[in-house]
């Protein structure tokens, strides 16, 4: 599934880079800290008339539990082939203003084990009585089926349980008859409705979003990841309407209702063997474009028609087809399917989802109007699209046998993505981008004491909202960067695939190819694959490795942002790790080394008085990297006389790790701000990215005091020949550099500039602002600079600029800009309407419910809304909980955004109070919540020490004195 920015917690994961003889690491770590909500009930009597889901026959899951009903996994008693599955979304309300689905399945499964128990996944849905029984059971090939005994619904493991008079036998094939009602709800999960405005009328449209445990809330089904089983799907819909799924449709056919209703019936092929969370399909009246007649494998790209016509599809079909044949050749494996859909939906809880066959995306991740959608918008199409189509492969034809596993589909999908984008926009320089997009970021998180490792037992991961609680950053981000360039790692991941197509697997299969890879290519690694992979995937975080240049000493110790944080977690390993480290000596690459113990020595990496060394090259290993004082007064003095010959991606490295080696006490705060002194000469937008992120800390740490005045005028200092630059470069702010990334710096130079006080910056994007205010039809504001100065722009006005933005945000027909007005809107200094924006985001009318937590979010990004945001979303929870989903994706994301800023004893009691209030109804942002009061813990202590040490660096850097 696509990265949504909706989040929780996983990962860890390490692969090898052979050719090189180096690890490269996909490291993630999983937490679950979900608290189950249930009350003690007795076992039902079976009800025994009428259409129901079970009232008076819902049990709860003690926590020992002893019945099989009471376990959340399946038993593998059962073993599914196939469904037939008939599904009619009702697109207009019933009598009570309800949306509804009705339907009817069947499901063919063959008896492993001798067994008189049924266990079927089913969620929310109400099932027709047969004989008082919710169900009906038949034996295949003329043999019979026992009878039922008993049969109710366990709501807590959301089940449907079938007793038998007697056992079904092992190796007979039988079917199981259901017809069901389910609510076709805006939860986004499940069989849903999402809902648009086209040219002032309302539409509704029918679709889905399965995983990872929502396809038993469309239909009863074997609802995990190895239950792999062909569909035969058929959809009932309106006339004017278009049905879609996963595989090609059949000719659609007019049907008469029993009751007069004039219908379209629309049956589709049979899928591929696949699991059931990659099961999709849609009802809506789209528009869509295709690849040319004749094509091996259709391409279309469905969207509302406006957006069609407007030709926003085009970028995506233009890069899908190519996308897709570079995996072809990278994996070596056809793709298995006659098609490929793609849909934008109004209202998607993720950023895509890889339905085989029919990939489901927001409209921001698919859609692109080169008029209106910035550069960042247009990468974030095409790595998205590569990353859904990756998993074509890797998750959907070889899928892992459960969700502990789920960092190694998703981490190795982020990465490759970036390799079909670099493939289809060659100039970009993905390669790059991964660093700063992915593995920076990342690293953050993996620093805290509160991770887990990322192997989780799969005893650990059973309940749905400890599987919702894996989607988060680190499964996506956390890898390494140059897999692709080792020729045996490819053939190895060839080998994998071929030999576990429509199979499924655990992350040691992989090893085991890849062990095999390296012996064929008689690579000598210092012990084997799994050896070195352990150290990485069961235990947590990531080494910093400190070199003495003074000796050739070289160490590891387990790095955490807080060192006074307790790591109760033991690990087998001690927290050591088999590094691979890459470094050059004054510009000059030498041999990698590996260090295979907490202490080394290598006499090669001891340097003279004229040189420098530096380790970690352009970040292949998942690790921070500290040196001796005279090296690091050595790096410092090369950035600021020579910075380009240090690699671009080190001189971001070298930023990124000296600041968070000064949070963890390693180094000097003021040793971390020093590197950012050479910026002024700086113009590549990776080092200026990095020390944004860096410096974005200290904002928020110190804007509401007396130090902020002085940081801002450093700030200013280095961003001015910035700001110039980019003013000559573009002919004063008329043209667009032709640089992928310059586009991206000119971002930082206007944003840097307006919030610092650079000379014209504000009465530049407060004049743009007031040209598209005055002629609100043509808005010649830069699609790439537009979040920067709308923000700028709202934020200097008040409420007039406010309420224009958010006018043109409500009639916004493209979601790339109505996503930057979204943002742009929390800039305001006016608390009055900050509040008012916070109250919208309850209101789904105002903000889509897949919008309300991010708005929420960027709200308390800005100072004065943050302590807004936490009292509302305290204040709401409940609503916020039981209306938005408690398994969402966004909620860890949610209380990470609106703690960020927290420093003081205050506010982390404040947490603990929010925690002790909610304890049972937290869902996947339980180890979010742990994290914030970890962070909060460890920005009071850095507050403590750095305060007024910070102040005086900065007073004396902007007053000349050093």
């Amino acid at each position: 599934m696509g990265k949504g920015f909706f989040i929780s917690k996983v990962v860890a994961v390490v692969c090898v880079v052979v050719a090189i003889s180096a690890v490269a690491t996909i490291i993630a770590l999983s937490v679950v800290y979900a608290q189950e909500k249930s009350k003690n009930q007795e076992t039902p009597a079976t009800a025994t008339t009428g259409t129901t889901a079970g009232p008076g026959t819902q049990t709860t899951t003690p926590s020992t539990p002893k019945e099989p009903w009471q376990h959340y996994r399946l038993p593998d008693s059962l073993s599914p082939i196939s469904y037939n599955v008939t599904l009619w979304p009702r697109l207009t309300p019933n009598p009570d203003g309800l949306y509804i689905f009705s339907g009817y399945s069947t499901v063919l499964f063959t008896c492993v084990n001798e067994t008189d128990l049924i266990l079927i996944h089913s969620n929310k849905l109400n099932f027709t009585m047969f004989d008082g029984y919710h169900a009906q059971l038949k034996a295949v090939d003329g043999a019979s089926a026992p009878q039922l005994k008993k049969s109710w619904l366990e709501v807590p493991t959301q089940y449907l349980v079938i007793q038998l008079s007697s056992p079904m036998q092992a190796g007979s094939t039988y079917e199981l008859f259901t017809e069901f009602v389910g609510e076709l709800a805006d939860d986004l999960g499940g069989f849903y409705r999402s809902e648009y405005y086209e040219d002032g009328v309302r539409k509704i449209l029918a679709t889905t979003q399965m995983q990872p445990t929502d396809a038993r809330k469309a239909f009863p089904c074997f609802d995990e990841p190895a239950m792999k089983a062909v569909f035969h799907m058929t959809l009932i819909h309106p006339h004017g309407t278009v049905a879609l799924s996963n595989s090609m449709n059949y000719e659609p056919i007019n049907i008469t209702t029993p009751d007069g209703l004039n219908l379209i019936q629309t049956s589709f092929g049979p899928t591929e063997i696949m699991s059931t969370y990659l099961l999709a399909f849609v009802v809506c009246d789209f528009g869509f474009i295709q690849s040319d007649l004749g094509a091996e494998v259709l391409i279309r790209i469905w969207a509302r028609r406006k957006a069609i016509d407007e030709g926003q599809g085009a970028y995506a079909l233009e890069k899908t087809g190519p996308i897709l044949s570079f995996f072809e050749k990278y994996y070596k494996i056809p793709y298995p399917l006659k098609k490929s859909d793609q849909i934008a939906l109004p209202d998607f809880s993720a950023g895509a989802m890889e339905n085989w066959g029919l990939i489901t995306y927001r409209e921001t991740a698919l859609l692109y109007n080169p008029a209106v959608s910035s550069n960042g918008d247009k990468e974030w199409v095409a790595t998205v699209i590569s990353h859904e189509l990756a998993h074509m492969w890797f998750g959907n034809l070889v899928t892992t046998r459960w969700w502990n596993d789920l960092w190694l589909n998703e981490g190795f999908a982020t990465y490759v993505s970036y390799l079909g984008a670099n493939y289809t926009e060659p100039d970009w320089n993905m390669s790059d981008l991964i660093v700063l997009n992915e593995i920076i970021g990342v690293m953050a998180v993996d620093a805290l004491a509160s991770s887990h490792p990322l192997s989780s037992k799969e005893a650990d991961v059973m309940r749905p909202e400890d599987i919702n609680a894996l989607f988060d950053s680190i499964t996506y981000s956390k890898h390494f960067i140059d897999m692709h360039q080792s020729k045996s790692f490819i053939i190895c991941l060839q080998m994998y695939l071929e030999e576990f197509k429509y199979k499924n697997t655990v992350y040691q299969d992989l090893w085991k190819n890849l062990q095999t890879a390296v012996d064929n290519a008689g690579i000598q690694l210092p012990h084997s694959v799994e050896v070195i992979m352990n150290r990485w995937i069961l235990q947590m975080g990531f080494p910093v490795v400190t070199i003495d240049t003074s000796t050739g000493k070289i160490s590891q110790k387990h790095f955490l942002l807080n060192p006074d944080s307790v790591v109760d977690v033991p690990s087998e390993f001690n927290y050591e790790w088999f590094v691979p480290i890459t470094w050059i000596k004054t510009g000059a690459a030498k041999d990698q080394y590996w260090l295979l113990t907490k202490e080394a020595t290598n006499p090669d990496m001891t340097i003279g008085a004229s040189e420098w060394l530096i380790a970690n090259i352009d970040m292949k290993g998942f690790y921070r990297v500290n040196y001796d004082s005279e090296n690091w007064d050595r790096i410092l003095t090369k950035l600021s006389t020579q910075h380009q010959a240090i690699p671009v991606i080190n001189r971001a490295q070298i930023i990124d790790d000296a600041f968070n080696l000064a949070r963890a006490k390693i180094v000097s705060t003021t040793l971390a701000l020093s590197t950012t002194r050479f910026l002024n000469a700086e113009l590549e937008y990776m080092p200026w990215q990095t020390a944004t992120r860096n410096l974005d800390y200290f904002v928020l740490m110190f804007d509401r005091s007396e130090v902020y005045g002085p940081m801002q005028g450093y700030i200013n200092k280095k961003v001015t020949p910035l700001f110039k630059h980019f003013k000559d470069l573009t002919a004063n702010w008329t043209k667009i550099p032709e640089k992928h990334t310059d586009q991206y710096n000119q971002v930082n130079a206007l944003s840097w500039g307006c919030s610092t006080g650079v000379e014209g910056c504000k009465e530049l994007t407060t004049a743009w602002f007031k040209e598209w205010m005055d002629n609100p039809d043509n808005n010649k504001i830069s699609p790439n600079l537009r979040t920067t100065v709308y923000c700028s722009a709202i934020a200097e006005g008040g409420v007039v600029e406010w309420d224009f933005a958010w006018g043109m945000y409500r009639n916004a027909t493209i979601a790339s800009e109505a996503e930057k007005l979204l943002y742009a809107l929390s800039c305001t200094k006016q608390p009055w309407l900050l509040n008012r924006y916070l109250e919208y985001c309850l209101v789904p009318e105002m903000i889509r419910k897949q919008d309300a937590t991010f708005t929420i979010n960027y709200i308390a990004g800005n100072p004065i809304g943050q302590p807004l945001a936490w009292d509302f979303i305290r204040a709401n929870w409940d609503h916020i909980f039981n209306n938005y989903g408690g398994g969402s994706m966004s909620f860890g994301r949610l209380i990470n955004g609106v703690t960020k800023r927290f420093s003081s004893e205050f506010e982390y009691k404040q947490l603990l109070q929010f925690k002790e209030d909610n304890i049972n109804q937290l869902g996947s942002a339980a180890s979010s919540l742990e994290q914030a009061l970890e962070r909060t813990k460890a920005n009071m202590d850095w507050l403590a020490l750095n305060k007024k040490l910070v102040f005086d660096w900065f007073t004396n850097e902007i007053s000349g004195t050093v």
